[in-house]
Order: C-alpha cells, then structure tokens, then sequence
C-alpha cells in the first residue's frame, strides 16, 4: 500500500495548525477562567494548580500541537515547493543512476504547485530534452517514475536500430566499452556503455545487444513529454505506454545525496553530491 506523505502532512498541518489556533484565541482564555474560579489569580500558581484543582497548563494535544506544527509546516513547504527526496528502486536509468541511489528533487523547475491538488499557481519554466525528471507515472499516478525527456509537445520520436532520432536528427552514440556493474547492476555486466548527444546534453546510457530491439515512430502530442530511461533495454518507458502529461510531472532531479544499494550490499560515499545530468 503506497503512503501519501504530502496528503498526511497537508492534514498534519491543519488538524494542528487547527488546534494551535484555537487554544490561542479561545481554549487558553477558558483554562485561565477556570484557574481564577479556582481561586488561583497568578499566573505562578498555575504549576500548583494542576496537582490541587485538576486544571493543566496547556492540555496534552494542545502541546503537542505547539510542538509539530512549526515542524511539519517547514518540512510541507520544503518537499513541496523547493527539494524532494527520493530512492531509486531499480536499475532503470543505469548508467546515470544506481539501484540505492537517494536524490534530490527540484520541486519549482517546472512552476509551483500546490500539495496534494498539484495545481500550479506559479509558470517558471518548462521541461528541457535531456532533463532527468520524476513523474506521476500516467497508468498509475500514486507511483513516481523517474526517466530522461527526450522529446517535448510537437516533436517526432523515432527509434532504430537502439538509436533515438528526434525531428529527423540522429543523436549520436559514442562507444565506451562494457559496462562494469557493482551491487545490484551486476545484472547488466558486459553491456555496452555509450555516451549520446541528446543537442546540448552528453550522458551515458547502456546497450543490450541480446535484448530484441524496439522500433517506431511516435509525434508526442501538445502539453505531453516523451521519456526514455537510460537503461535502454531494460525500462518501461514511453515506449510501452505513451507520453508524460505535463500535470504529471513532479520535478527535475539534481543531485546524489546518499548510494545505499541494501539487496547489493554497496553503501557508496563516492557518489554523494554527485549531479545528475
């Protein structure tokens, strides 16, 4: 069962937010009443007053309103408006990203939107090809995927001989050799390793010579991304089902901040702060 945090931080944030308020402007007033009817008219005697009258200082959910509110409001602003984290699951997008890869989200890249609703108030930008982006995945929208963006509203997306062609225009590939896996990529050992020029972005993707090869043509229709993973022969992409809806997207991502790859037993601090490109 997957666990929407930002739905129970949004209600986190009210039902305290809530509470805080009204003990504020209403419930701290009523308590101070009680403790005066009580016969206590200090302020210093109100610790004394709980033993003798049963009247407390600040009920317990009202502390701890007090308490998480503040916490869980930074902490909804931060994933929602400005960084995410996220965890690589698979080896989707090797050679760029890593099974255990933990990263960071720019959450504003694509404009502002609000929790939950995923309305944006705010137009920054738009996606750029080459971009490394996580998405509410269009079959399924409770799961994130991550994939790099080949192709943007308009383009024409062919695909042949395991070489991507946009508008008509090759992307060259450039040979590195094989692919040496560790932890968990060891499953993609011997594959072929090639740098591709996706116009202004150079990144490294992998090739399955025994993997049957994919070929089509696609026109990526207006206010929708074509996604490709880096991993070419071994991601569900938009190849199997179509394009990203630009109200899918979740942000771009930026930067390695941990590599903990538990099934592969790899905890990796070379590729911490590492940039994602």
């Amino acid at each position: 069962m997957n666990i929407d945090l930002e739905l129970v931080l949004v209600f986190g944030v009210i039902i305290t937010g809530v509470i805080w308020l009204a003990d504020r402007f209403f419930l701290a007033s009523r308590r101070s009443e009680q403790l005066v009817n009580n016969g206590f008219s200090s302020p210093r005697l109100e610790e004394k007053a709980s033993r003798d009258a049963g009247v407390t200082k600040d009920p317990w959910y009202v502390e701890y309103s007090k308490s998480f509110f503040p916490v869980l409001l930074v902490v909804l602003v931060l994933r929602s408006f400005v960084a995410e984290p996220f965890r690589i699951p698979s080896g989707s997008m090797m050679p760029t990203l890593l099974v255990g890869d933990f990263i960071l989200v720019n959450k504003f890249a694509y404009g502002v939107r609000l929790p939950v609703l995923n309305t944006k108030i705010i137009d920054i930008a738009g996606p750029k090809r080459g971009d490394v982006a996580v998405f509410r995945f269009p079959r399924n929208p409770s799961d994130d995927y991550i994939k790099r963006i080949v192709g943007l509203p308009g383009d024409r997306i062919a695909y042949f001989d395991k070489t991507l062609y946009v508008n008509g225009k090759k992307m060259n590939q450039q040979p590195m050799g094989r692919y040496q896996g560790v932890g968990s990529g060891n499953v993609m050992d011997r594959a072929q390793l090639r740098e591709e020029n996706l116009e202004k972005v150079d990144h490294r993707i992998l090739i399955n010579e025994n993997r049957m090869n994919i070929e089509f043509e696609y026109v990526v229709p207006q206010g929708q991304y074509f996604v490709l993973g880096d991993n070419r022969d071994n991601s569900n992409d938009s190849r199997y089902w179509g394009g990203v809806p630009e109200g899918h997207l979740v942000g771009k991502a930026f930067m390695i901040w941990l590599n903990w790859d538990i099934e592969g037993g790899v905890f990796d601090t070379n590729r911490i702060g590492e940039r994602i490109i």
